[in-house]
């Protein structure tokens, strides 16, 4: 049976997004790897996003809490708002009181990634705040850590991402994920992948 892994995500610019895509590759390289990319729901009117200039949502299933059960790991993803997940985010995890309540989440392994807007704006403090939700659901947190290598240290070019998960930096909205920030988050979808694996193969 196949290990299914979640990419679960929220993005109003589309960098988050842009990130999800390479993690579900590289979820997807393991044999025995089934990954699907999900987004939570919208909490802003039309209207509102239209001012704010966010493009329309991608063709992407919309995933509700119950959903999370089906998954034998989750990857969540999310831009930062002060430092913190975005409310969106966090909307979709205060709705998922009747999974906690029974601990339907719990022993689940779980990951992180994101975006903000500058070098300073949250690259350890959103990870870091996140880390709660998925304590008090029982999760296994598993961090990318260093695993992708030397270029974990590479100082020739600004690069988002941290031990934590595979991160860019979105600036004004103008700025893309780089050729390097999507090799860490494909390098964190296949690692990540490979621990759900091992962790459903020892259950």
């Amino acid at each position: 049976m196949a290990v299914k892994v979640y990419v679960v995500y929220y993005s109003m610019y589309g960098h988050v997004a842009k990130l999800a895509e390479e993690i579900k590759k590289g979820a997807s390289s393991i044999e025995g790897v089934e990954a699907k990319i999900w987004q939570v729901p919208e909490t802003l009117h039309e209207e509102v996003l239209g001012k704010m200039g966010a493009p329309p949502k991608p063709d992407v299933p919309t995933i509700t809490p119950q959903e999370l059960t089906e998954a034998d790991g989750i990857l969540f993803g999310f831009p930062t708002r002060f430092g913190m997940m975005a409310a969106q985010m966090k909307a979709f995890f205060d709705a998922t009181g009747g999974l906690w309540s029974e601990q339907s989440l719990a022993g689940k392994p779980a990951g992180i990634f994101f975006s903000t807007g500058t070098q300073g704006g949250g690259q350890e403090t959103t990870p870091l705040t996140a880390i709660t939700q998925l304590t008090h659901h029982g999760m296994v947190f598993v961090p990318v850590g260093y695993t992708f290598g030397a270029k974990m240290f590479n100082m020739g070019e600004v690069q988002g991402g941290s031990p934590y998960g595979a991160g860019t930096f979105a600036a004004d909205g103008s700025r893309w994920p780089t050729e390097m920030e999507l090799e860490h988050a494909f390098h964190q979808g296949k690692y990540f992948a490979g621990i759900a694996k091992k962790l459903k193969g020892s259950a």
